[in-house]
């Protein structure tokens, strides 16, 4: 028997007057957040949630998050994360594909009208059975939408419940991809697969009771969800929830909550670097408080970390994961050398493997497909057994679809994802290796690189520039700089300097729409 919910159930029982999450002045303890998680697992039990049935959850970084998640584990059914930003036919198609029996959803604000958003996406999934609305207020017993609201669905349920005996090989999450190319699958996620990722991550990063961390990143993505929730309510620590990522909100908990923990994408290293609101903070006493910060998503740029390390005093470690593996597979570790740029070291537990197009392990330093093997990878995509086997072999690498190279001493750098590859003229081009360069131009703030269509070389090198405040460059000026600097079939020939990027609720930059834009333009 494995059940994830084990992680809070236990600490509940060794720390239950420790505070668990925050958020704002509201502090609930662990034996709080229990306690509200019991009476979500009896009152789905009584609505006739059955062991294995799917429930989603559409819900940002409040407590609702894991008082929900953690009792659809109880109840021994699967939980469905959603991510927030999805549209009313986005959020059926995840509720009919992931044949989803209940669906709790955050009833949001005016100019994010998330509760409106889900039940027009409930109503059109007849197959859904049961709605609760998530209220700003959590003793409120209407909102701003009709509905069944948390507080009417347990009422009157017990604080005490046993958790459902569930097999380590029983779908705990089903987190959906982000359907960059098709519709989105379902990875299933085991309650092994999460258990053992939360447990390696407290052994990584040497993860303590005392640890504050500040969540920034979305709960409804892995990366959050695993590193932070997960690992940080297994070791006793308390969570800091920012419902949303202002660099300034940012700074401001760091300094009021003692944050000794953060968790972020390069994009969130980039804001906080740049705010404004660091000339209004101790940032001595953050430095001093802070004692590990952790970078994934996406490449760290060399600039922005070094900048960030300059600035705040501490060390950032990179790592690398995805969410079919749970999802971190690569980290810089505290006990060896941090090689800055690299992703590290397969972590306990896990085999990583730098692959020829054949499958033969690729040389030091020459470019291959990182494949993953160990307990964190996914046992498959919900009811796509062709995909599944694309991705999977028969001997149980998953191939990820990333690019990377291996140093002398095992340690791993990403090159590219394949799918970002650039073909220009025959030739590969990885828009990462030029972002790295046009970010040491003084002017350069952020940089993304992408292939556009060209009718001779086929695809032809545009950079999207966000330039630092007060600089100025032209578009001249800065592609003869990049000439100077990258191979004849690299340098950028188009530049477009931008206010802003698009990117993901993750933080990372949406390089796909920057393509679609440049085409339509």
């Amino acid at each position: 028997m494995l059940n994830l919910s084990v992680l809070l159930d236990h600490t509940a029982r060794e720390l239950p007057d420790r505070d668990a999450v925050v958020l704002g002045e509201r502090r609930w303890t662990y034996a709080e957040l229990n306690a509200a998680a019991n009476r979500v697992a009896g009152a789905l039990v009584a609505r006739g949630i059955r062991p294995g049935d799917r429930v989603a959850l559409s819900c940002p970084n409040l407590p609702y998050f894991p008082i929900v998640y953690y009792g659809i584990l109880k109840a021994g059914a699967t939980v469905v994360p959603l991510n927030i930003l999805l549209t009313d036919r986005e959020i059926a198609y995840h509720l009919e594909d992931s044949e989803a029996k209940a669906y709790f959803c955050f009833e949001g604000s005016d100019d994010h009208p998330m509760g409106d958003t889900g039940l027009r996406a409930f109503k059109g999934t007849p197959g859904c059975e049961t709605f609760v609305l998530l209220t700003a207020d959590e003793r409120a017993t209407s909102g701003r939408v009709p509905g069944e609201t948390l507080a009417a669905f347990t009422e009157g349920r017990p604080a005490e419940f046993t958790s459902h005996p569930t097999s380590e090989t029983d779908t705990a999450v089903v987190l959906y991809t982000s359907g960059t190319t098709g519709q989105p699958k379902g990875a299933e996620l085991t309650h092994s697969n999460l258990v053992h990722n939360a447990l390696m991550c407290q052994r990584l990063f040497d993860a303590q009771p005392h640890d504050v961390h500040l969540v920034t990143l979305p709960l409804f993505h892995t990366f959050g969800q695993t590193v932070q929730m997960n690992t940080g309510f297994v070791s006793g620590a308390t969570l800091v929830l920012l419902p949303r990522f202002d660099p300034a909100d940012a700074l401001t908990a760091m300094e009021r909550e003692d944050v000794t923990f953060f968790v972020g994408v390069p994009t969130m290293y980039w804001a906080l670097l740049n705010s404004p609101a660091a000339d209004n903070v101790d940032l001595q006493k953050i430095t001093d408080t802070l004692r590990v910060c952790v970078s994934g998503g996406s490449a760290l740029p060399m600039e922005v970390l070094t900048g960030f390390e300059r600035r705040f005093g501490v060390p950032i470690l990179e790592g690398y994961g995805l969410s079919e593996t749970s999802p971190v597979a690569t980290f810089n570790r505290l006990d060896r050398p941090r090689r800055p740029g690299s992703i590290g070291l397969p972590v306990w537990g896990v085999e990583v493997r730098v692959a020829r197009e054949d499958g033969t392990e690729a040389a030091v330093e020459e470019p291959g497909e990182i494949w993953i093997r160990g307990h964190n990878v996914m046992k498959a995509y919900l009811g796509r057994p062709e995909a599944t086997a694309e991705a999977l072999d028969a001997h149980g690498w998953f191939r990820t679809g990333d690019i990377a190279t291996r140093d002398e001493d095992g340690y791993i750098y990403i090159v590219d994802r394949k799918k970002d590859m650039i073909i220009r003229g025959g030739y590969n081009v990885y828009p990462r290796e030029l972002e790295e360069v046009l970010l040491t131009h003084p002017a350069v703030s952020l940089a993304a690189v992408a292939g556009v269509p060209h009718p001779s070389h086929g695809e032809e090198v545009k950079a999207f520039i966000i330039l630092r405040p007060g600089a100025e460059v032209t578009e001249r000026e800065l592609i003869a700089w990049g000439k100077e600097r990258m191979a004849a079939h690299k340098y950028p020939r188009i530049i477009e300097f931008r206010d802003t990027l698009p990117m993901t609720s993750t933080g990372k930059i949406l390089k796909r729409e920057l393509t679609a834009q440049s085409a339509e333009a």
